[in-house]
């Protein structure tokens, strides 16, 4: 076993704090990885605090790691000590079923095996995130991260592994390219990077917004226009025209506002996971012009290392404030409070002090 430092949630009441482990014993096809920098999502904090009902105490969070490869299993030819490699939301899918095979392990029929609050496939213990010194994966489920990225990007490729990953998934699905009308609602985490990411594919980017304190940061993002969303006179000018909105908030909120400014055939998709339900949308809006409301997790493996290279092509990495890990807990509250641009990661070099 390898014995492993990191910072748990004992209950849901209690904060994040120091917590030793370990971790298995390389398999065959395992990578050893000594963790550099964990982003810190908002799921993170869903998991930690048990808002949805599934959390395994205790509970290590972080799925946005980035490290350097420390050893590899007898079996993996293709990775050696010092790689730069990544690991996302996943370790393990079943592998057999079709979803797996089409490379969408994310949505795999038997279990998807998420990097954190999972059961392993093979000894059923529970799965530790990467607020922690070391993480120990299958190969199938390691990332490259690209050489284009400099050791001084690293910090910002973290956030890609779950925010870049959930966003490109969607516009990549939906065929976002030149020419397309794109709505982003919500500028955090997520909105941040779908923002830079629908621009470099050549869209026309409009950011939805409650706040007028963001429009110049979501311009500078990549952003063409910025939308008021309590204007009913902004609104209604854009009534009927966009192709494809990708709503990031996490937190329960009316729909009907946004499914309106979809033209015939446009999608409104979802990926922000809000503790409480959306209000039913109207259902007339749906019907009478071809609507659909959506849904997107993540994306394959395939999917996420193609992410990784067009973000590394086009000189995308998230906009972060990098904590030492004694800094966790206040991130969590900042991050409640939206007191962040636009990603916390942590510099896992505290912890191993």
């Amino acid at each position: 076993m390898v014995k492993v430092h990191g910072y748990a949630a004992q209950q849901a009441t209690t904060p994040l704090a120091p917590f030793d482990f370990d971790r298995r014993d390389l398999r065959p096809n395992d990578v050893q990885i000594d963790i550099l920098y964990c982003g810190v999502c908002h799921s993170d904090l869903h998991t930690a605090r048990n808002e949805w009902k599934s959390t395994i105490y205790p509970f290590v969070p972080g799925h946005e790691i980035v490290g350097k490869v420390l050893e590899v299993g007898e079996e993996v030819k293709d990775l050696k000590k010092g790689d730069v490699v990544a690991v996302g939301c996943m370790v393990d899918s079943c592998r057999t079923c079709k979803n797996c095979k089409d490379g969408l392990e994310q949505y795999c029929d038997t279990e998807t095996i998420f990097t954190y609050n999972s059961r392993d496939r093979h000894d059923k213990s529970v799965t530790y995130g990467g607020y922690s010194t070391q993480i120990i994966v299958d190969r199938a489920f390691v990332l490259h991260v690209p050489k284009e990225f400099k050791e001084t990007d690293y910090p910002g490729v973290a956030p890609l592994l779950c925010a870049g990953i959930t966003t490109y998934s969607p516009l990549k699905h939906w065929k976002v390219g030149e020419g397309s009308l794109v709505g982003v609602v919500g500028l955090g985490g997520l909105g941040h990077m779908a923002i830079k990411l629908a621009h470099a594919m050549g869209a026309h980017v409009v950011l939805f917004t409650t706040s007028a304190s963001k429009v110049q940061d979501a311009k500078r993002l990549g952003a063409d226009e910025v939308v008021l969303s309590k204007n009913e006179e902004e609104m209604k000018k854009h009534v009927g025209s966009f192709d494809f909105i990708l709503d990031t908030v996490a937190a329960s909120h009316n729909l009907d506002p946004f499914i309106q400014l979809l033209k015939r055939d446009g999608t409104l998709c979802l990926v922000g996971a809000p503790e409480f339900p959306h209000p039913s949308p109207t259902i007339n809006q749906l019907i009478f012009k071809r609507r659909q409301i959506a849904g997107s997790l993540i994306g394959g493996i395939k999917e996420t290392q193609e992410m990784l290279d067009f973000c590394a092509k086009h000189h995308i990495t998230a906009d972060i404030e990098l904590i030492p890990i004694g800094k966790i807990n206040e991130a969590y509250d900042r991050m409640l409070k939206s007191d962040v641009k636009y990603r916390f990661v942590i510099d896992s070099a505290t912890l191993k002090k």
